[in-house]
């Protein structure tokens, strides 16, 4: 029996051994280590009342290092001196907090560090982590919660700054220019936001872009978000804020030669009212407009040259009345640019038009030719845009059609008496059944002035239509077969464009909605959707 027990040992060694051979590699280590780490004590304990001290010692179960620390890490209220936290760039199982600042009396601080502390070998987060201490006898418990949205952008902005001022005697809007908020926190990757350990009182909420990381608003660069009234803490309701970027206040650039003439206006604002008078002496034939630039805050100064060193302007705005010389420096006339962004395909809601770098001035109907399939004349009307930047040629056409523009020389002359060579361009128009449709039921009991308008690819503008009435079927036709969104602009002040807001006059962005479903539209189909502005939130 005791020789047959030491057989059976003998035998299980040999397999194990026989097994330990034939498996080759490294061992797994066991199950990946997933568990957060955990704070065990604090020096001065968490939540210390009457706390005067100037150096706080966090000591945790396993070694931690920090993670987007600068990023991340919120002192509520803000400090004006940046505190010195250790350990940076090494593991250790022990953080240290130096306070470089003097701590207002009876206020309760905390040391948000969102996600920064991770442990050392997986990089689990110590999620929403704080350090809380009060210097006053007692630990503010108060909270407020809600959201951060941007108020015309169906995507979201991150990292939003969100900020509570206290409301005393003291207090005037002009203090989120240039005073830090009495408590803060910071929406990280999300939209959502919780500010804790306020006292109660009563408080201004605003939110910022923050682009500066500076707790304050800068109008330039800022976007804000703000409570049409001042809140009462403690209180149960949800804020929902949505964030804009204010209209700036008009601000005239210094005016400058572009090219041989042409002298550009930059500016920044609203340029209703704004007048530019040249004072320079001009000859007889001198000729001059003033357009708008496209996509840009700039005003040209389109002119005949003539023999000058510099050209002087007077420009009135409102209060503002400023001269400006303007040297001029440029020698050689630029050649003239034509270009014609529509060419292949025509869609049945587009018209031909040809661009030039330089205005038009007259064109020759008798010099442009418009010819289809069959070579046989086609109708068509030339026409300018307002700041004649543009020349359409505007001609009846059939579905599933192929046309032929052909421009002979001297057709169009710019305004500074250049003319064109030959051009000639090769349209096609495609059949009815290429497209979409979509008809949209909108139910307005209420007679609110709307703005629906439909996007594509990354949210850009294809058409819109404005509504009034009660309800109403509208019918979008011809829309190239892609996926689409749906946008309402309660246009409440009814000038027919989406109006910002402003914050020391109190005024909110006008509301904007995105209908929540992706309308995703094929060729020769009709897509049937209802929309019920009341049911709106």
């Amino acid at each position: 029996m005791k020789k047959l027990f030491i057989l059976s040992i003998f035998s299980l060694l040999i397999i194990a051994i026989t097994s330990s051979c034939a498996r080759k590699g490294s061992p797994t280590g066991g199950p990946k280590d997933s568990i957060a780490p955990v704070m065990v004590t604090a020096t001065p304990e968490y939540e210390a009342i009457n706390f005067n001290s100037k150096k706080i010692k966090l000591q945790f179960d396993e070694y931690v290092k920090f993670k987007d620390l600068n990023k991340q890490l919120i002192v509520s209220p803000p400090l004006k001196h940046q505190s010195d936290i250790t350990p940076v760039g090494t593991a250790s199982k022990k953080i240290t907090i130096k306070i470089n600042d003097t701590l207002k009396e009876n206020t309760t601080y905390s040391f948000n560090f969102g996600n920064s502390i991770v442990d050392n070998n997986e990089g689990n987060p110590l999620g929403s982590f704080k350090y809380v201490f009060s210097t006053g006898s007692y630990v503010d418990s108060l909270e407020i919660y809600g959201l951060v949205k941007d108020s015309y952008e169906r995507v979201f902005d991150t990292e939003i700054s969100v900020l509570l001022f206290e409301v005393t005697e003291d207090y005037n809007d002009s203090i989120i220019y240039k005073e830090k908020p009495s408590y803060m926190t910071n929406t990280l990757d999300s939209i959502v936001f919780d500010i804790t350990n306020i006292k109660e009182g009563t408080y201004q909420l605003v939110a910022l872009k923050d682009y500066n990381n500076n707790y304050q608003f800068d109008p330039r660069d800022d976007k804000i978000a703000f409570s049409e009234n001042y809140i009462n803490i403690p209180t149960d309701s949800f804020f929902s804020l949505n964030l804009f970027k204010e209209a700036p206040a008009f601000k005239l650039k210094r005016p400058l030669e572009k090219r041989v003439g042409k002298i550009i206006f930059g500016y920044e604002g609203e340029r209703k009212g704004l007048d530019i008078k040249l004072l320079t002496k001009t000859p007889k034939d001198f000729k001059s407009f003033i357009a708008k630039e496209k996509d840009k805050d700039t005003l040209n100064f389109w002119f005949t040259p003539f023999e000058a060193d510099s050209l002087q302007f007077l420009v009135k705005k409102d209060t503002l009345e400023k001269k400006y010389t303007v040297k001029l420096r440029k020698k050689k006339l630029d050649s003239l640019d034509i270009t014609a962004p529509i060419n292949g395909s025509l869609h049945p809601k587009d018209t031909f038009y040809l661009e030039s770098n330089f205005p038009f001035a007259s064109v020759d109907p008798e010099n442009i030719y418009v010819t289809d399939q069959d070579t046989l004349a086609v109708t068509f009307q030339p026409s300018f845009n307002k700041e004649k930047s543009k020349l359409y040629i505007d001609f009846e056409r059939i579905r599933n059609g192929s046309y032929q523009i052909d421009i002979l020389p001297n057709a169009f002359q710019s305004f500074h008496g250049k003319t064109n060579d030959t051009l000639q361009y090769i349209l096609k128009t495609q059949d009815i059944e290429a497209f979409a449709i979509l008809e949209l039921n909108i139910k307005n009991p209420n007679n609110k002035n709307l703005i629906v308008e439909l996007l594509s690819g990354k949210d850009d503008f294809v058409v819109e239509k404005r509504i009034t009435s009660k309800s109403e079927n509208y019918e979008f036709i011809d829309l190239k077969p892609a996926t689409y969104l749906v946008r309402i602009i309660f246009d409440d002040n009814k000038n027919k464009i989406w109006d910002t807001g402003n914050f020391l006059n109190k005024i909110q962005p006008e509301k904007v909605y995105y209908f929540e479903t992706e309308l995703k539209l094929k060729a020769n189909w009709t897509v049937n959707e209802t929309i019920d502005i009341e049911s709106i939130p």
